[in-house]
């Protein structure tokens, strides 16, 4: 249920203009709001999101942010990029000035049930998979989150029957207030952002928030197999929990080859394993977490199968691009850390050339030596982590300085052979080079279909 909250005559900072720090202003400068949109890029680098903003009335203050608008407010929003300890926002506070995130905000004005999805790895096709589910089940679902589209600009096609999926990450729940989802889903805790939140433990402190507001009518998801996350159960809601490894008291398993989900002592199969579309064990677990929350929806086991197996995957995360001269390219850009990268070397026997490199998040690559010694024949280095990720996997693997997409992918191309996997898996953010992991991965595929079709080029000439 909302939790009211009026925005009409209120001092509102917005901090950062990319998707989210838009549409908030945006939403609440409709809601008659006295907004005030800061960013430290010029116009120019913002480019064409500034003439809405202007038209509808919001305040600009570009190229640099002025401490005495952080100071003035009622209310400061952040985009997710803006680190919630930073000097101009703990000042802010300081004066007893509110800081929400743009979902505790849109949180407030959310008809419907919301589904809400965190963890390390996996959300995206998580969330994705359970939109996918409930909607051929036939409930109303609305997708939404860090996924792409942000929370706010979908709070006006709620409705009292809808169900609102959303992904949210780390950033968006360190600095929610009363934000409740009915269903709470975590899927894993592995080190990430830690150039952000320091330590592993913050980090999942800040992705345990989720439990935070949740009620004894409400039910959280867990992974029972990841031993970082187990410890972060909650105590109000009812507890379900996925494993592919045990029987779990309450949720889903995996018993023989069948996913089985098990509430009040009842147990029903829905699904085989090898009707799961999706590669990788890792995979299996988003799928399990998955039939539990739309199991707990109320949704049937049979229109789950139906939905798992008609899903097609996620962009960007270990999805097909083409197969070229025998040789498979993989897009895995969505793998921004280690972890993600452990996940996409395991969903292939072998013979891997392997992307690797960005910007470092302050992570240890050196966990990568035992796979890609046993799985990669090739590691092609780009970013400016290049070097450090050198450091740490040298005696593993033969390692290329690649320095930029481009030459990886082009070097990839004349060194692979049929039967090889040319996976970009890089293990980094994607600042240095590139927009957003999007931006890298679209570039990645454009790179490999123009292989494609010099390749059907040559073919045609033979």
């Amino acid at each position: 249920m909302p939790n009211p909250f009026e925005l009409r005559g209120k001092r509102l900072l917005v901090v950062g203009l990319a998707r989210t720090g838009v549409a908030t202003a945006l939403f609440c400068a409709e809601r008659g709001a006295k907004v005030t949109a800061t960013d430290a890029r010029s116009e120019n680098e913002i480019g064409d999101t500034i003439a809405p903003l202007r038209a509808a009335g919001v305040s600009l203050e570009l190229g640099d942010h002025r401490e005495n608008s952080f100071l003035e407010q009622d209310l400061i929003v952040p985009s997710p990029g803006v680190p919630a300890d930073a000097p101009l926002l703990q000042a802010a506070r300081a004066k007893g000035v509110t800081i929400w995130s743009e979902v505790e905000l849109a949180d407030r004005f959310l008809r419907g049930r919301l589904i809400g999805i965190t963890g390390s790895n996996g959300k995206t096709t998580t969330t994705s998979l359970i939109d996918h589910i409930l909607k051929n089940a036939g409930f109303s679902t609305i997708l939404a989150g860090n996924i792409g589209t942000p929370l706010i600009a979908r709070v006006d096609q709620t409705n009292g029957d809808s169900i609102t999926v959303a992904e949210l990450s780390s950033f968006q729940l360190e600095l929610i207030e009363t934000l409740r989802p009915n269903i709470s889903v975590f899927l894993n805790l592995t080190p990430d952002h830690l150039d952000r939140h320091h330590t592993l433990e913050a980090y999942g402190r800040a992705k345990a928030r989720i439990f935070e507001n949740q009620t004894e009518a409400d039910s959280a998801v867990l992974n029972a197999d990841d031993p970082a996350t187990t410890p972060l159960a909650p105590t109000k809601p009812q507890v379900y929990w996925f494993s592919r490894k045990q029987r779990v008291a309450q949720g889903a398993f995996v018993r023989g080859n069948e996913i089985v989900f098990r509430r009040d002592g009842q147990e029903e199969a829905v699904l085989h394993l090898k009707d799961i579309p999706l590669a990788g064990g890792h995979n299996v677990e988003n799928v399990l977490a998955a039939v539990a929350a739309a199991r707990l929806v109320g949704a049937q086991a049979e229109a789950i199968a139906r939905g798992i197996r008609s899903f097609a995957g996620v962009e960007h995360r270990l999805e097909f691009v083409a197969e070229i001269v025998g040789v498979r390219y993989y897009n895995d850009s969505k793998a921004t850390n280690v972890d993600a990268t452990l996940k996409a070397l395991d969903a292939f026997p072998g013979r891997i050339l392997i992307v690797l490199g960005g910007k470092d998040k302050g992570s240890d690559y050196t966990v990568l030596q035992k796979p890609l010694r046993e799985k990669a024949i090739l590691a092609l280095l780009i970013g400016a982590a290049a070097e450090k990720i050198e450091n740490q996997i040298t005696g593993s693997v033969a390692i290329e300085r690649a320095g930029t997409i481009e030459r990886a992918v082009e070097i990839a191309s004349l060194a692979a052979r049929p039967g090889d996997v040319v996976l970009l898996a890089p293990a980094c953010a994607s600042f240095d080079q590139f927009q957003n992991y999007e931006h890298r991965g679209r570039v990645f595929k454009d790179l490999v279909h123009q292989l494609e079709r010099q390749a059907a080029s040559t073919s045609a000439r033979g």
